[in-house]
């Protein structure tokens, strides 16, 4: 399957950005191909209603988001304060019935790596149980460096495939400030992974022109399903 999961050190570090901004990207410059985005377990927030209206997705709320909790605290937690259950065998099928039916197909994460799915699985496990390809975002600011060695290392515990880590500011910086709390090569000689580029803090992160083109700037070839680059590029690579 062609997929690909979106996880993060933390919560609040912009998954939902890069998110987006792959699926811009993918639909300005592959509009002839599907696309899914899924989001197994969501806690308070709005990201199942936030996709349908930025994208072409032909998805319910319930296919994007098959597990849904109106208080925002870890999913096990939310579940026993509404007096629910987290049924992965429902959040399984609809991935997988999803994932038939689309040319790629977007996860992301909640949390992060290490943050509970029920309470005897992770993030973590749940992308090795999936065999998951997966992209690490890290958050620039004081602190991205251990966070991104931590989260590696969690990876690697899990033997999850990291394809690569994307750097996302939170906030309005300059290139130098950017350099001093998440150096690109530091972090790659740390981990062993490569940093597949920043996105810049965007005032508008609905805009779908400017995710599409932010997202362009990222080493996209370590991401995108290996058919794509095999059948030929957009042009912007050729």
């Amino acid at each position: 399957m062609n997929t690909l999961l979106i996880a993060g050190t933390d919560v609040g570090v912009g998954k939902t950005v890069v998110t987006a901004a792959l699926a811009a990207y993918w639909q300005t410059y592959y509009a002839g191909r599907s696309l899914g985005i899924f989001k197994p377990v969501q806690a308070g927030g709005s990201d199942r209603d936030l996709y349908p209206r930025l994208f072409s997705l032909n998805q319910s709320s319930e296919e994007i988001n098959p597990i849904h909790f109106e208080t925002a605290i870890a999913p096990p937690i939310a579940a026993e304060r509404e007096h629910r259950s987290i049924s992965l065998d429902t959040v399984w099928t609809t991935f997988e019935t999803l994932a038939r039916h689309r040319d790629w197909v977007l996860i992301e994460g909640f949390g992060g790596l290490g943050s509970p799915l029920t309470a005897e699985s992770t993030v973590a496990d749940m992308a090795w149980d999936w065999r998951l390809p997966c992209v690490l975002v890290v958050p620039v600011r004081l602190g991205s460096i251990g966070q991104a060695v931590s989260h590696v290392a969690l990876a690697r515990q899990a033997h999850i495939h990291l394809k690569g880590i994307v750097l996302n500011c939170l906030q309005p910086m300059s290139p130098k400030q950017s350099d001093e709390w998440a150096p690109p090569e530091l972090i790659q000689t740390l981990t062993g992974v490569p940093v597949l580029g920043t996105l810049p803090h965007l005032s508008e992160p609905t805009n779908l022109t400017k995710l599409a083109q932010e997202a362009a700037q990222l080493d996209l070839e370590r991401l995108l399903p290996l058919s794509l680059w095999q059948s030929g590029a957009p042009s912007q690579f050729t």
